[in-house]
């Protein structure tokens, strides 16, 4: 294990292009993807990684070959780098795709609950990376916390229920309404931390299903803790932000994007005043990983 590895440093030459394929070749690919389905594994901390990775970026046949590993496990690379590693994510129909319905039961949540659950992860990624511009830049960091993500989505619901008024459509949404309509009605009757005397967070209030969204997201090298402030503060890791570019264009993202609820002026994601919270603002230092069943 070394702490530093020096990408311009390449232990050996790469193989000749023409070079046969040999059973060792295909060894080092697939150990290459098993490290990619690693998520918390940081190619700096591991020189076979590092050594694999710079084989993948300087020859282009074991590139291919551990390319078409990644493909007959069902897994789509995004990205292969010294930042991200090996960043694969999971095709709908691989063994290794996380389902929203598996998600759920992890968390003991009902069948009621799962629609919050995943509303909570789609807001997490709304507010780490709210504009196209934070996507596109590999330096950026989106910061989140367990509080601001509650304080973010309770604003979201306030717009739609606004929305909602001023269409005269307050009331119980049609089976063909936009998801996010039907979600504040849901969201905003939910406690933000429970009913306990000490104000303890339950694990079916609002901030108790974000807890679980983002202890999900930094066990998958998604998010790092930073702090234990506000429910808990997190910063993104490059792997999310690829998982995020992968699933921006999805239309319930883009109506939350919509709602305005999350400007941004120096590139840090900031939190319209929310009304009766004193302790709902986003702190310095803080995608969906799934398929719907």
């Amino acid at each position: 294990m070394s702490e530093h590895v020096e990408w311009s440093e390449p232990d050996g030459p790469a193989p000749a292009a023409g070079a046969a394929v040999t059973p060792a070749d295909a060894a080092d690919a697939a150990r290459l993807v098993s490290f990619g389905l690693q998520p918390k594994l940081q190619p700096v901390r591991d020189q076979e990684y590092a050594d694999l990775l710079r084989r993948y970026r300087e020859d282009p046949p074991f590139a291919r070959l551990a390319d078409a590993v990644a493909t007959g496990l069902g897994l789509i690379v995004l990205e292969v780098s010294p930042r991200a590693g090996m960043a694969v994510t999971a095709a709908e129909d691989s063994v290794f795709a996380v389902r929203m319905g598996d998600y759920a039961r992890r968390t003991s949540a009902d069948g009621g609950d799962r629609f919050l659950h995943g509303l909570a992860h789609l807001a997490v990624a709304a507010m780490a990376f709210p504009r196209p511009e934070d996507l596109a830049d590999d330096g950026y960091i989106g910061r989140v916390s367990v509080n601001g993500v509650d304080a973010f989505v309770r604003q979201a619901c306030r717009r739609l229920e606004e929305r909602a008024d001023e269409l005269g459509e307050n009331t119980d949404p049609a089976t063909d309404a936009p998801g996010l309509e039907a979600a504040w009605r849901i969201w905003v009757r939910r406690s933000a931390t429970g009913a306990t005397k000490d104000a303890r967070r339950l694990a079916g209030s609002t901030t108790g299903i974000v807890a679980k969204a983002v202890a999900f997201l930094t066990d998958s090298g998604f998010l790092q803790r930073t702090g234990d402030d506000h429910g808990g503060t997190y910063r993104t890791t490059a792997r999310y932000q690829l998982q995020v570019r992968d699933m921006a264009g999805s239309a319930a993202m883009a109506e939350l994007l919509e709602l305005g609820v999350v400007p941004v002026t120096d590139g840090t994601p900031t939190l319209l005043p929310a009304e009766e919270s004193d302790d709902l603002e986003l702190v310095a230092d803080a995608g969906l990983p799934f398929h719907s069943s």
